[in-house]
C-alpha cells in the first residue's frame, strides 16, 4: 500500500518542540490572534500556558520558573501593545542576565506593507534590550530558535525576542534537527605572568575577602566559592541577587549588600582593612554610587564571565572566564593559615546583626524577623522594590542561593508576586513568600485573580504604611516637599476574601508568626498577611 508524502511540521510545532527539549514546560502571557498557532503548539508539545492579566507580569512569572527549574523562561505576546506591554520585563530580564524567550506575533511582510492597525516594528524596540531580537524566516525557523535558545542561554544569560509572522506559523516548515547547543565549556585563565602574579597576591594576603555576585549563580559555581571560603577563612559579601552562595549562618558569610547606606557605613571599613579583594562573579549593576572604587585597584582580582567595561571598579588582575574554573585556578597550591587573626569578620557581623535589629515596638523589620522565625529554612521568598526591600535584603536569612528573588539591577516595582507565582507554579512542594509594599501591590492587583486561578498556596505579605516610602524619605532628605507619595490606601484583607483568598492582618510578632503557619497549612489558596505599619516606619532602619 502506498503512503502519502509525510507531512512537515508548522513553524509553531517546530518552536514548540525546540523549547520543550531545552527543558520548559511553562508558558505565560496574553494570546491575540496573531499567536494562536504558536498557543497550540506550545499545548501539544507539553508546555503548559499560564493566561495572565498583563504581559509584564507574565514575563516575572516566567522568570520565576527559571530560577526554580533552570530551563529558559517563556513569554508569548500578541502584536503591538502586546509586545509593548512587556518592555519593563524584558528590559529587566537583560539586566538581570535572565534567559528569557519572548514569542510575539505579527503580520506577513507583504500585509504589513499596507495594513497599518497596531503594527508598529517590534525589532526596533526590542533590540536595544535584548540580546538579538531575530524574525523567523521561511525555511529557517528550526535554524532561527534553535539560535534563540542558545544566544539566551550562552553566558552572560538574557532575554532574546523572536518575531513569528503568521504564516510562518501556521505552515509547513523543514525540519532538520539540528542537534541542540550547549552552552560554551568553561574555561580557566591562561597559564602566565598574569595568572602567577594574582596567585602570589592571593598566597600573601593576611586579610584576603571575596565580593560575589549573580555571575556565581548563572556558572553553577556556588559551592565552589562557599568551599574556597571555609576552606580558608575568607569571609564573603554578596550582592542582594547572591545571597545564600555561602548559607549566611556560616561565620564567613557578611551577609548582602549593595543599597544600604547604613550597612556600608559597616562595609567600608572592612573592605579597606583588607589586602585582598578577590572579586568572583560581581557585577556592580545592582549596587548604588557609593559602591564606586570602594577598594584600592592593587589589591584587588577578579575573575567574571563578562568583561569589565563599567568602570565601576577597577583591579589590579581581571579573568574572564567561568566563575568556578578562575577560581580554582587561583587557589592551586594555596595554603590554608590563619587569615583574620584580629577577629574583623565576626566583629563586623555582630555589628550588622545589630545595625539591622527589630525595631522597639512594632515595625517592618520586627514583622521580618518573626516571619524568618516562623517559615520553614527552604522558604522561597519574593520581595518587590522599596524601602522593605532593602531592609528584607538585610535582614533575610538565606541557607542557599536563588532563596530571595528581586530585581536587583532594574530594581522595577510589581515584580514580587508575579515572581513567587512563576516559582511557585513550576516548584510546588517549595514554600513561597511574596514580600511586597502596598504601592507595590497596587500595581499587579489582578495578579491576586491569577494566583486564585491557579490554586496556588502561596503567602503574600504586604506592609502597608499608604506611602512610597522611600522616595518620601528622598524628598525629606533634599528637603522637598511631601508630594505624589502618599495615597489613601486599599483593603486588602477585603480584596484577598473577594478574591477567593485568606486574609490575616499581622500587628504583633505573635500574629505574624501564626499568620506564616495558617498560610502554609492552605492547599488550595493564597494568603495575604497585611502588615499594618506607622509611616515613616522606615526612618533609620536602612
Amino acid at each position: 500500500m502506498l503512503q502519502g508524502p509525510i507531512a512537515m511540521p508548522t513553524g509553531a510545532d517546530l518552536i514548540a518542540r525546540r523549547l520543550a527539549a531545552a527543558g520548559c514546560r511553562h508558558a505565560f502571557g496574553m494570546p491575540g490572534g496573531e499567536v494562536l498557532a504558536v498557543m497550540d503548539a506550545l499545548d501539544a508539545n507539553g508546555i503548559d500556558f499560564t493566561l495572565v492579566k498583563h504581559e509584564n507580569a507574565g514575563g516575572y512569572m516566567a522568570e520565576g520558573t527559571w530560577h526554580a527549574t533552570g530551563a529558559p523562561a517563556v513569554l508569548l505576546a500578541t502584536i503591538g501593545p502586546g509586545v509593548a506591554n512587556a518592555v519593563n520585563a524584558v528590559a529587566n530580564a537583560q539586566q538581570d542576565r535572565v534567559p528569557l524567550i519572548f514569542l510575539t506575533g505579527c503580520v506577513d511582510s507583504a500585509e504589513a506593507a499596507t495594513y497599518t492597525h497596531q503594527v508598529f516594528d517590534h525589532q526596533a524596540v526590542l533590540a536595544p534590550i535584548t540580546k538579538a531580537s531575530l524574525k523567523m524566516a521561511d525555511g529557517a525557523v528550526d535554524v532561527l530558535i534553535d539560535k534563540a535558545v542558545a544566544i539566551a542561554m550562552e553566558h552572560p544569560q538574557g532575554p532574546v525576542h523572536v518575531d513569528i509572522p503568521i504564516k510562518l506559523a501556521e505552515g509547513e516548515q523543514p525540519d532538520r534537527a539540528y542537534p541542540i547547543r550547549a552552552a560554551s565549556a568553561p574555561a580557566a585563565p591562561a597559564p602566565g605572568r598574569d595568572l602567577d602574579r594574582a596567585r602570589e597576591m592571593l598566597a600573601a594576603a593576611e586579610r584576603p575577602v571575596v565580593v560575589a555576585g549573580l555571575e556565581v549563580l548563572a556558572d553553577g559555581a556556588s559551592e565552589a566559592v562557599a568551599r574556597f571560603c571555609r576552606d580558608h577563612g575568607v569571609p564573603i559579601l554578596t550582592t542582594y541577587k547572591g545571597k545564600g552562595i555561602l548559607p549566611e549562618g556560616d561565620p564567613m558569610a557578611m551577609g548582602g549588600h549593595g543599597l544600604s547606606p547604613k550597612a556600608d557605613k559597616l562595609i567600608m571599613p572592612f573592605l579597606a582593612q583588607s589586602d585582598c579583594v578577590l572579586c568572583l562573579g560581581y557585577d556592580p549593576i545592582e549596587m548604588r554610587v557609593g559602591w564606586r572604587d570602594p577598594w584600592d585597584p592593587a589589591r584587588a582580582i577578579e575573575v567574571v564571565n563578562s568583561p569589565n567595561t563599567h568602570y565601576m571598579h577597577h583591579t589590579a588582575h581581571s579573568f574572564v572566564g567561568h566563575i568556578g574554573a578562575g577560581l580554582a585556578a587561583l587557589a592551586e597550591g594555596l595554603a590554608k593559615k590563619p587569615r583574620w587573626i584580629g577577629g574583623e569578620p565576626e566583629a563586623l557581623k555582630t555589628a550588622l546583626a545589630a545595625a539591622f535589629a527589630p525595631e522597639e515596638g512594632w515595625g517592618p523589620a520586627r514583622a521580618m524577623a518573626a516571619i524568618r522565625e516562623a517559615a520553614p529554612r527552604d522558604t522561597v521568598s519574593t520581595v518587590d522594590s522599596g524601602a522593605h526591600r532593602i531592609l528584607l535584603s538585610e535582614m533575610w536569612e538565606c541557607p542557599s542561593p536563588r532563596t530571595l528573588l528581586q530585581s536587583s539591577a532594574l530594581c522595577t516595582m510589581g515584580i514580587a508576586l508575579p515572581l513567587a507565582i512563576g516559582h511557585k507554579l513550576a516548584q510546588p512542594e517549595t514554600p513561597v513568600i511574596c514580600f511586597t509594599g502596598d504601592a507595590g501591590l497596587e500595581m499587579v492587583m489582578g495578579d491576586l485573580a491569577t494566583l486564585r486561578d491557579l490554586r496556588l498556596p502561596v503567602a503574600v505579605v504586604v506592609f502597608v504604611d499608604r506611602s512610597l516610602a522611600l522616595i518620601e524619605m528622598k524628598q525629606r532628605a533634599t528637603n522637598r516637599p511631601n508630594l505624589g507619595v502618599d495615597f489613601p490606601g486599599t483593603d486588602f484583607p477585603a480584596l484577598a476574601r473577594a478574591l477567593g483568598g485568606n486574609a490575616i492582618v499581622a500587628d504583633t510578632e505573635q500574629a505574624a508568626r501564626d499568620a506564616i503557619k495558617s498560610a502554609f497549612a492552605e492547599t488550595d489558596r493564597f494568603t495575604l498577611i497585611a502588615v499594618p505599619i506607622d509611616r515613616r516606619a522606615y526612618d533609620g532602619m536602612i
